[in-house]
C-alpha cells in the first residue's frame, strides 16, 4: 500500500482506546485506527465493531492495527489485507500496560461469550 489519499501519515491517534466505547463505559477485543484520520474503533470480532461503524459513516475506507506489533492495514471496499503500509503519527499501538482485552476494570468475565466470530 503506497501512496493513496485514503491514508494520512499525520493524522495523530484519537486517543488510547476506543472513542465510542470509552464514551459509553463499554469494552473492546482489539483496536483499529482509521488510517485517514486516527480514530481509534474497536474490531468487528469486538461486541460494538466501531472501528466498521465509523469507515462506514466517514468514508474512510483504510484501517491499521492498534496492536503492539502489529503493522497491517485493510482496504475496506476491496477486502484486501496489506502487510505493510507508510509510517503513520505515532503512538502506533495503545499503551502496553493496557490489556486486550480492555480496558482493565470493564472487561466482563464472560467477554469469549460476547465477541463476533
Amino acid at each position: 500500500m503506497t501512496d493513496t489519499p485514503a491514508i494520512d501519515p499525520t493524522a495523530a491517534p484519537s486517543g488510547a482506546g476506543c472513542a465510542e466505547c470509552d464514551a459509553a463505559g463499554g469494552w473492546w477485543f482489539h483496536l483499529r485506527r482509521c488510517a485517514q484520520c486516527g480514530h481509534i474503533g474497536c474490531c468487528d470480532s469486538s461486541p460494538s465493531q466501531h472501528a466498521s461503524a465509523h469507515a462506514a459513516a466517514a468514508g474512510h475506507p483504510v484501517i491499521t492495527s492498534f496492536e503492539p506489533g502489529e503493522d497491517w492495514f485493510w482496504s475496506y471496499p476491496d477486502e484486501q489485507f496489506y502487510e505493510s503500509g507508510p509510517a503513520l503519527a505515532t503512538p502506533d499501538h495503545h499503551p502496553l500496560d493496557q490489556p486486550t482485552p480492555g480496558p482493565a476494570g470493564r472487561v466482563p468475565r464472560d467477554w469469549q461469550q460476547h465477541l463476533h466470530r
